[in-house]
């Protein structure tokens, strides 16, 4: 009888549970359904006064006043360095950068440890997706964890003196409203528009609108651009279940403090940023509390409902959207890329309520309520000692060093981690401790003001003026790594090979373990075909950085170059390792392939270097080299249609690339079409002519009679 009555309870139990678990999965799903997504929109080097939200004075900005007109406006928000990179780093981690390490645009990475705001979503059911507009966010340095996509496709060109690798605002919106388009769950979309940096070329009509500030038109041209994305959200009526976060990375000086952009000095004019931010049923608002980038993160967490980890570092805004208020606290905040990049004195400080302390061997006092540009010192009349003891205390209590000292053991690779952080010393790293106001950025500035001129100069096309600028540096200052890389750079332009390389040697006798030289110097010595010093100075380059895919990249060319096949692959494939989606690596593997297909004539070399070409492609439909480079391989394997296709969509996409040029006029020589054969020689020869060797002249110029003789 028991077990006649134990049956209906089992059965009982069951239905019950079934029901339960029934009713929970519907609840998760209902609640699925209600969670906010979450849309972070960050600008690069965007001035909050360029805002018509903030200020009336300069330019309209209709379509971020949107937002702004149905949320909440914080009026004093800042950013922990005016550098993009680490400035990203602390919005994703909620952390400053003595916990997180970032410091600088290159040679840090984010450490696969730290759990990014991205990994705490998707942990939580969010769709992830990442589109950034340039470089200093690429892949290679970390900001990828947690992302399901994170689209850095912006280019193949590698990252060069005077500009960064970029693509516009239109494009990045573009792709991120597709992945949108795509997405049936909660999601975290960020979306980043390098536009406003300089060079300011904000296309058309902005650029002859602002014609007299094209500054102001790179941020009417991104705010036109985000227009495209809110009026998206409009349509397909996600604007009421989504939480917006609008930001900058860092402001740009414009000529305030002798200071022409960013990355220098840490006034306002840099570290102070817009933010704003709205959701359903926000009412339009506008806050004076001083907030900072690492409010963010814990700030998502509190509005979407979701645990905030333990580590963060800065407050909910929450409490402030309501009303109420955030404990008084210190913005920590830094500008550490001259001491990383040359020696010179280290900047850091703290805003507190409306006083702001700036260390340097010059110390600097502002209070901020009165003089909010900064323009009067009170450091004489301030206790400068107490607010040094103050700063220490910040760092030491924020930095994460201090929590990983006690671990038992550190592997190789975990300590080469740390150096690239700065935790350990890296050789790149002045051994100076003790710094003197001839130290101070401020007494340096006048050299990063001649070399802004000089890069002005350049882009001007006044080459005799940025070499005087740049020289004038050298002699002044040995220890000025970019006027060295930048004079090497325009005499590479011109052509001046053997003083871009002797440029680039002086720089290395003065500066020995300066690794933004040592590259360069490696990456010129492999254009110029000195393959073995290259090869030596390369590979000294790795041994203080081991994880830039660039340096592996040239390391391959060089080892190619020499023929050493074996080598070369391993460095592509090491570069591959390091970032997945570089197609100038694939590009060259191409080459690579066909290469060892035309010594071995093995079928499955040909077919890899059809494979990787594509592939280059594929990540860089604009890639002019990539479709010479197939083209080649398509000549090689005789099919010269296809080869003769790919050379003249490189041709269009570069008018005067010399290579596709010179393949097409054999091309249709042997097919006998002497005139099309005839107008690419032509061009070939305008293009190049001046840069060929004496034996190579003549072989153009038999080629041109013979595509003018009689049938």
């Amino acid at each position: 009888m028991k077990k006649n009555r134990l049956v209906p309870l089992f059965l009982i139990l069951f239905i019950l549970s079934f029901l339960f678990l029934t009713f929970f999965s519907e609840a998760k799903t209902s609640s699925n359904k209600q969670k906010l997504n979450l849309l972070l929109i960050t600008i690069d080097t965007l001035r909050p006064d360029r805002l018509s939200c903030y200020s009336s004075e300069y330019l309209p900005t209709p379509h971020i006043d949107r937002i702004a007109q149905k949320g909440i406006l914080f009026k004093r928000a800042f950013a922990h360095v005016p550098l993009t990179l680490p400035s990203h780093v602390s919005i994703m981690l909620g952390t400053i950068p003595p916990y997180h390490g970032v410091h600088d645009n290159s040679h840090f990475i984010v450490r696969d440890e730290f759990l990014t705001l991205a990994e705490h979503l998707k942990s939580y059911g969010y769709a992830t997706g990442a589109f950034v507009g340039a470089f200093p966010l690429d892949s290679r340095f970390g900001l990828t964890q947690g992302f399901d996509v994170y689209d850095d496709h912006y280019g193949s060109k590698s990252s060069q003196e005077f500009s960064f690798v970029e693509r516009r605002a239109e494009v990045v919106v573009e792709k991120a409203v597709d992945w949108l388009g795509k997405q049936n769950r909660p999601w975290f979309l960020w979306i980043h528009c390098f536009d406003p940096h300089q060079r300011y070329d904000p296309p058309e009509p902005f650029k002859s609108e602002y014609k007299d500030n094209l500054y102001n038109g790179e941020v009417a041209y991104v705010d036109f651009a985000l227009g495209q994305l809110f009026d998206f959200l409009k349509e397909e009526n996600l604007e009421n279940n989504t939480l917006i976060i609008f930001t900058a990375d860092h402001g740009e000086s414009l000529g305030e403090h002798g200071e022409s952009t960013h990355g220098y000095f840490a006034y306002n004019s840099t570290l102070w940023v817009p933010l704003i931010i709205s959701f359903p049923g926000a009412t339009a608002k506008e806050i004076e509390d001083e907030v900072c980038h690492v409010d963010i993160y814990p700030t998502v967490c509190d509005m979407l409902g979701i645990k905030k980890p333990p580590f963060l570092q800065g407050f909910s805004l929450s409490p402030l959207i309501k009303g109420k208020k955030i404990p008084k606290r210190e913005i920590y905040f830094e500008s550490l890329y001259p001491y990383y990049s040359r020696g010179w004195a280290p900047l850091k400080g703290f805003i507190r309520e409306d006083e702001k302390f700036i260390d340097s061997p010059i110390p600097e006092y502002y209070n901020l309520a009165q003089d909010f540009r900064e323009s009067l010192n009170l450091a004489s009349s301030k206790n400068l000692k107490e607010l040094k003891v103050k700063l220490e205390k910040i760092i030491k209590e924020k930095s994460y060093a201090d929590k990983i000292e006690n671990e038992p053991k550190i592997d190789r690779e975990t300590q080469e981690k740390l150096r690239s952080l700065g935790y350990v010393a890296s050789l790149q790293i002045s051994r100076k401790k003790v710094f003197t106001p001839k130290d101070d950025l401020k007494t340096l500035l006048p050299y990063q003001s001649m070399l802004m001129k000089a890069m002005g100069a350049y882009h001007h096309g006044r080459m005799d003026e940025g070499i005087k600028l740049l020289k004038k540096i050298i002699a002044d200052r040995k220890d000025f790594d970019l006027a060295y890389t930048y004079l090497a750079t325009i005499y590479k332009d011109q052509k001046k090979f053997r003083l871009a390389v002797e440029t680039l040697k002086e720089g290395l006798q003065n500066n020995p373990n300066n690794y933004k030289i040592i590259t360069t110097s490696g990456i010129f010595l492999t254009e110029v075909g000195q393959y073995d010093e290259a090869i030596n100075v390369l590979q000294r380059g790795l041994k203080i950085i081991d994880y830039d895919p660039e340096i592996w990249n040239y390391l391959g060319i060089a080892y190619w170059r020499k023929k050493d096949y074996d080598k070369a692959l391993a460095a592509y494939q090491r570069a591959l390792a390091l970032d997945s989606d570089y197609p100038i690596v694939f590009n060259n593997l191409g080459s690579l392939y066909l290469s060892i297909f035309l010594k071995t004539k093995e079928p499955q070399k040909y077919q890899k270097s059809i494979e990787s070409f594509k592939r280059a492609l594929e990540l860089d439909p604009n890639y002019a080299s990539a479709y010479n480079g197939l083209g080649a391989a398509y000549s090689q394997g005789g099919n010269i249609e296809r080869a003769i296709f790919c050379w003249e969509k490189a041709v269009e996409l570069k008018p005067d690339f010399t290579f596709p040029l010179y393949n097409l006029g054999l091309a249709y020589l042997a097919k006998g079409n002497k005139q099309k054969a005839l107008d690419y020689f032509n061009r070939y020869k305008t293009a190049n002519y001046r840069f060929l060797s004496p034996g190579e002249k003549r072989e153009l110029d038999n080629l041109i009679r013979k595509c003018k003789e009689s049938p």
